[in-house]
């Protein structure tokens, strides 16, 4: 196998990928909390993971990957206060605060996210656990933490003792708290500001437990799910950028607080970005994959759009934009309908791109460079159309922009008279004619492709 490298958020560089198992890959994707639709910056984070999954199959690896649903525990600051996010879901929607109400809600929004994952051409995972189906293990790990000395109890639960782990906050290198941001909401009951809920206390509505009602933190959660579903050390976790000061490094602390070596390599993309800022709910500036097609927008456009700029860097978000996203995309996928099956000798370049794709996508996924080698290939003379539709499409299995699957169009009468006029003209070999007939149509907006098989048209 080919070396891959990855910017690993652990180390702080970019690192030579070895799998604990052999061509095994074992990866957790922080997944949604299900209260509300996905928007296009929670669905970056997916597209990347897509990407990454894909690379280490283009490789030759077997994936076994798990994205966490959250449906309980999540509340509306990271600093284990505000509302219950599914709760506030509850109240919106006018639905009994009651766990059944809870999940019927979250249900609805899993299944609207998996269709999103669908839209973007986003193969899903081995794995998509509840939190609420796993509370048990929250439980488990919860008391082993206890045993280990990291808990303490407070009037509104449970909570982690970050000075008992001094390597607390070694994700990204975050070794202290900002100081003007603890003092809002500051819990004076809290050992340390950055000490974090294992558990919180609620009689109205929770679970039962040897530590009183309640709920799961969301932290301890991505950790229990992690390990049942991955085993005590895995290979790759994956998330947003926003998740590496606090939520991140609670779930390390949590893990080697129980013993577990946890995952050996993190990656994180950045966020997608809109004049104001981040793309957030929070912010209420955040935009859907409903929108894009209410607006005659391809989600695969948006696909074409992410994978033009590398996930670790900040997206600027327009629909301008986005629109040149969708004529690039389509654009591609008619030059890629329109090769024939014509041979040619063997050139010495299909090793050499080959070769090259390979080197970029292994790269820390170097999207930008892998779809400007598409291009590349396209155009590319000393290949035969057979060859470039190969090559490309063996490419897509990585970009997974569906180049394979084309639009059906129809076109006008006044057009189809002018390729049947055209085609009278090539029978009768009156070139001159069947030329001029050519820039007629391409006037209107079509172009014209001779080949073995006929005359195929597409708009340009």
């Amino acid at each position: 196998m080919k070396d891959i490298f990855l910017q690993n958020t652990l180390s702080g560089k970019k690192d030579k990928f070895t799998s604990i198992t052999p061509n095994q890959v074992l990866m957790y994707n922080c997944g949604p909390t299900v209260y509300n639709y996905a928007h296009l910056g929670n669905l970056r984070s997916y597209v990347f993971a897509d990407v990454l999954r894909r690379m280490f199959e283009y490789n030759g690896y077997e994936i076994k990957q798990v994205i966490n649903i959250t449906d309980i525990g999540h509340l509306s600051s990271d600093n284990d206060d505000g509302e219950d996010k599914m709760t506030k879901a509850l109240k919106r929607e006018g639905k009994p605060l009651t766990l059944p109400a809870m999940r019927e809600v979250a249900n609805f929004y899993f299944d609207k996210f998996k269709e999103d994952l669908l839209a973007l051409n986003i193969e899903l995972p081995s794995e998509f656990p509840f939190a609420s189906d796993n509370i048990q293990e929250d439980i488990e790990l919860i008391k082993k933490l206890g045993e280990n000395g990291f808990t303490y109890t407070t009037s509104d639960g449970l909570y982690f003792d970050t000075d008992k782990f001094p390597e607390y906050g070694k994700l990204g290198n975050i070794r202290s708290v900002d100081e003007s941001h603890s003092r809002i909401g500051a819990n004076p009951e809290k050992r340390n500001q950055k000490d974090f809920a294992l558990w919180k206390f609620n009689n109205e509505m929770g679970y039962e437990t040897p530590f009183g009602k309640g709920f799961p933190g969301w932290h301890i959660e991505c950790t229990a799910m992690s390990v049942k579903y991955l085993g005590k050390e895995f290979d790759i976790h994956t998330g947003g950028i926003d998740h590496i000061p606090v939520h991140h490094n609670n779930e390390i602390a949590q893990a080697e607080g129980a013993g577990y070596p946890f995952a050996r390599y993190w990656m994180h993309n950045a966020f997608l970005t809109v004049e104001s800022g981040k793309m957030a709910k929070s912010e209420e500036n955040f935009i859907t994959l409903n929108t894009l097609k209410e607006k005659s927008i391809d989600p695969l456009a948006y696909r074409y759009l992410l994978l033009s700029g590398q996930y670790s860097s900040p997206l600027q978000f327009s629909w301008e934009a986005l629109e040149g996203a969708q004529t690039a995309w389509k654009k591609l996928k008619e030059k890629i309908s329109l090769l024939s099956v014509d041979i040619k000798p063997d050139s010495e370049n299909i090793e050499k791109y080959r070769n090259e794709f390979s080197e970029y996508i292994n790269d820390d996924l170097n999207t930008p460079r892998a779809l400007s080698l598409v291009w590349e290939v396209l155009k590319d003379q000393s290949l035969g159309e057979a060859d470039k539709k190969e090559m490309v499409l063996r490419f897509d299995k990585v970009l997974g922009l569906q180049l394979n699957k084309h639009e059906e169009f129809e076109i006008p009468e006044n057009v189809k008279v002018l390729i049947n006029e055209r085609n009278e003209a090539r029978n009768d070999k009156n070139f001159e004619k069947s030329d001029e007939l050519r820039k007629e149509i391409e006037k209107l907006g079509y172009e014209i492709k001779d080949t073995p098989e006929g005359t195929n048209v597409s708009p340009v």
